[in-house]
């Protein structure tokens, strides 16, 4: 007799959902110096403040750089209007990033957050599943962001099993750890 095991997350609506996780961002590193570094170092640093959006967009309009750097300093742009909660503006970046970058992970990875941000779960997953299949330089922020959406989705055996991606990539990443305490691992 084969037995199953049954995983259960704690009920969540899908707003009590988001105010209880936020998608990860994944930024692009832009190497070198200048403003595009410095964008760079706001997006992976976690700032979310307009001088830094505004260094973003001076990187983008004046300094010059290489097409994948461009594009990197696009997605770092659309990172920290993300956090603020412009969706539009920052897909708007993740796009540039694309026409930019046809195979940069990174920019459908953080499009497929502001979807999820935006309780557009199954368009999010999708987008994400496309960037990982292109390769990103921080895979457990997309893992987590999969575990976000597959339990929104009332899928939380997925949901738990990319909430242990992601902490088997990062482990001393708090987010999913936190995440899974809510769930309950039952065998029957």
């Amino acid at each position: 007799m084969t037995k199953k095991v049954a995983f259960v997350a704690a009920a969540m609506t899908a707003a009590t959902l988001f105010a209880a996780t936020t998608p990860a961002s994944g930024a692009a590193l832009v190497l070198g110096a200048g403003l595009a570094t410095v964008c760079s170092k706001a997006a992976i640093g976690g700032r979310n403040d307009l001088k830094s959006i505004d260094n973003c967009t001076l990187a983008i309009e004046t300094q010059a750089m290489g097409p994948r750097d461009r594009a990197g300093t696009f997605v770092n742009r659309g990172i920290l209007k993300l956090r603020r909660a412009s969706y539009d503006d920052a897909r708007s970046d993740f796009a540039n990033a694309l026409r930019l970058a046809p195979d940069m992970g990174e920019a459908y990875v953080n499009w497929g957050a502001s979807l999820i941000a935006q309780n557009k779960y199954a368009e999010g997953l999708s987008e994400i599943d496309r960037g990982m299949a292109l390769g990103v330089d921080e895979p457990e922020k997309a893992w987590y962001n999969r575990g976000i959406a597959y339990e929104a989705l009332g899928d939380p055996k997925n949901a738990y099993l990319a909430y242990q991606q992601a902490i088997a990539l990062a482990p001393e990443w708090k987010e999913p750890q936190l995440q899974l305490t809510r769930f309950q691992v039952t065998r029957k």
